[in-house]
C-alpha cells in the first residue's frame, strides 16, 4: 500500500471496525477493499471510500454494517447468503458495491434473487444510465468539439436500434412491425389457389417479377415494403458506430437475406427477359422469394421474448451440443438394436419398415421426442420392449440439459428486461419534457 502509515489499516463500515494488515489488502477478495492497496494519495482514497482519518489510518464506508458482516463471512468461509429480514435487492446492491456478483451467492439465494428480480423487473448495475455523459453529471458542459454531431448520431442509432429509447423509436418500431405483418400476409395469400386461379397464372408465373406483376396490388405492396426495409437498413448502417460489427450481427444478416432476393429477382427479369428459359424454370426465383419468410425474425428487434430466445441459444451452445450428442448416441444404439430385433433376426416375422439402420433412426427420433407419428412401429415383443425403453430414455436424456438452458433463459430475460426498463425511464423523462 503506497498511502498511509502503520502496519495495519482499519475499515469502518457503518460503525463496525475491521482491522487488516497491509499485505492482506493486496489480494483481498473484495475489489473495492483491494483497491485501497494501490492508492497513492488521499484523493485516490476518497474515490474508494467515503472518508479517511489520517491519524488512526481508518477508512470509513457509509454502508450497511450487517450486510458487510455477512459478506465478510463469505470472505472467510466461502459461503454467501442473504441477511435475514433484509430486502434481497438491497443486499444485492451492497454486493455490487463491494465487487461481488449474483453468482457468488449460494444456489438457494440465487433462486430467491431471480424470483425477486422477476417480480420487480429491477436490476442494480454499475453501468451509467443511458444518455448521461461520461464522467457523471460533472462532465456536462465540457464536451469536446464535434460532440453535438456525435450526440445526434447516437440519438439516431438508439432510435433505430432500441425501440423503447424514445417516442420516435416507438413510432418507428410500430411502423416497422406493421410493414412486416403486411408483407407476411401478402406472402401467405400469394400461395393460395384462389389468389392465382382467377388470374390464370401458374406457380412459375407467380414467382416472376414481370412488368405486369409489379403493377398489381400485391406487387405494389411488396415493393413498398421492400423500399421501407431497404431504407431502414441503409440508415441503420450509416448511423452505426462500427460498420464491420454491424455487418456481422445476426439480425442484420437476416435483414440482408430478406431484402436481397427481391432485387436479385428483379435483376434476373431485367437482364434475362421474361420469356427466357431461366425464368420459365422458376425454381430459383421461388426459392429466393420464399426467403422473405425471414422478415418474421425482424420482429426480434421489437420483442424481448425473441431476443431472449436468441441470446439463450447463443450462451447455451455447449448445452445444445451436449443435448445433440446425447440424442445421436442413443439414436445409434436404439436404431441398431431395433433393426436387429425387427428385421435382422429370423423370428418368422420381418418388419419391412426396419429394413435398415437409417430407416430405424427415424423411428428412434420420433420415439425419443415422444412425437410418435405412427407411420412405423415394432411388431415383435422384444421390439416393443425396446421401444418402451427408448421412450423412457429419451425423456430422461432430453430433460438433463434443460435445467441449464432454463436458468440461462431466466438470466437473459432479466438482463434484457433491465435494459428495456432503463430505456423506458429515459423515455418517460423525454415525454415529460
Amino acid at each position: 500500500m503506497n498511502f498511509g502509515r502503520g502496519p495495519s489499516v482499519v475499515l469502518n463500515v457503518g460503525g463496525t471496525r475491521y482491522s487488516f494488515s497491509r499485505e492482506v489488502l493486496k489480494d483481498f477478495p473484495l475489489r473495492r477493499v483491494s483497491r485501497l492497496h494501490g492508492c497513492l494519495s488521499e484523493q485516490d482514497v476518497l474515490e474508494v471510500c467515503d472518508d479517511y482519518d489520517r491519524e488512526r489510518n481508518e477508512y470509513f464506508f457509509d454502508r450497511h454494517s450487517e450486510a458487510f458482516g455477512f459478506i465478510m463471512l463469505y470472505v472467510r468461509h466461502g459461503h454467501l447468503r442473504f441477511v435475514p429480514h433484509m430486502c434481497e435487492l438491497s443486499f444485492y446492491n451492497e454486493m455490487i458495491y463491494w465487487g461481488l456478483e449474483g453468482s457468488h451467492l449460494d444456489y438457494c439465494c440465487q433462486r430467491r434473487l431471480d424470483d425477486r428480480m422477476s417480480e420487480t423487473c429491477t436490476y442494480y448495475a454499475a453501468e451509467e444510465p443511458p444518455g448521461e455523459p461520461a464522467g457523471g453529471p460533472e462532465g456536462k458542459g465540457r464536451r469536446p468539439a464535434g460532440a453535438e454531431g456525435g450526440k445526434w448520431l447516437e440519438r439516431m442509432r438508439r432510435t433505430f436500434e432500441e425501440p423503447t429509447s424514445s417516442v420516435a423509436a416507438q413510432v418507428l418500431a410500430t411502423v416497422s412491425i406493421l410493414f412486416v405483418i403486411v408483407s407476411m400476409v401478402v406472402l401467405c395469400a400469394s400461395t393460395l389457389p384462389e389468389w392465382r386461379v382467377p388470374e390464370n397464372r401458374s406457380v412459375e408465373e407467380q414467382s416472376r417479377y414481370t412488368a405486369e406483376s409489379v403493377r398489381e396490388p400485391s406487387g405494389i405492396i411488396e415493393a413498398i415494403c421492400i423500399g421501407w426495409f431497404t431504407a431502414e437498413c441503409i440508415v441503420r448502417f450509416i448511423v452505426s458506430k462500427n460498420k464491420c460489427e454491424f455487418v456481422r450481427r445476426p439480425l442484420n444478416i437476416i435483414d440482408l437475406l430478406a431484402i436481397t432476393p427481391y432485387y436479385i429477382s428483379v435483376l434476373m427479369t431485367v437482364f434475362t427477359g421474361e420469356n427466357s428459359q431461366l425464368q420459365r424454370a422458376g425454381v430459383t426465383l421461388r426459392v429466393l422469394r420464399m426467403m422473405r419468410i425471414f422478415w418474421v425474425i425482424k420482429l426480434a428487434r421489437h420483442f424481448i421474448g425473441l431476443q431472449t430466445l436468441g441470446l439463450t441459444l447463443k450462451r447455451c451452445y455447449r448445452e445444445m451440443v451436449m443435448l445433440l450428442v446425447f440424442i445421436c448416441v442413443a439414436m445409434a444404439i436404439f436404431s441398431a438394436l431395433s433393426q436387429l430385433l425387427e428385421n435382422g433376426l429370423d423370428l418368422g416375422t420381418k418388419n419391412k419398415d426396419y429394413a435398415s439402420i437409417p430407416a430405424a433412426c427415424w423411428w428412434v427420433i420420433i420415439s425419443m421426442t415422444t412425437v410418435g407419428y405412427g407411420d412405423m412401429c415394432p411388431i415383435t415383443v422384444p421390439g416393443r420392449i425396446l421401444g418402451g425403453i427408448c421412450v423412457v430414455s429419451g425423456i430422461v436424456l432430453l430433460a438433463l440439459p434443460i435445467t441449464f438452458i432454463y436458468h440461462s433463459f431466466v438470466q437473459c430475460y432479466h438482463e434484457l428486461k433491465f435494459r428495456s426498463a432503463r430505456y423506458s425511464r429515459s423515455l418517460s423523462a423525454e415525454f415529460l419534457n
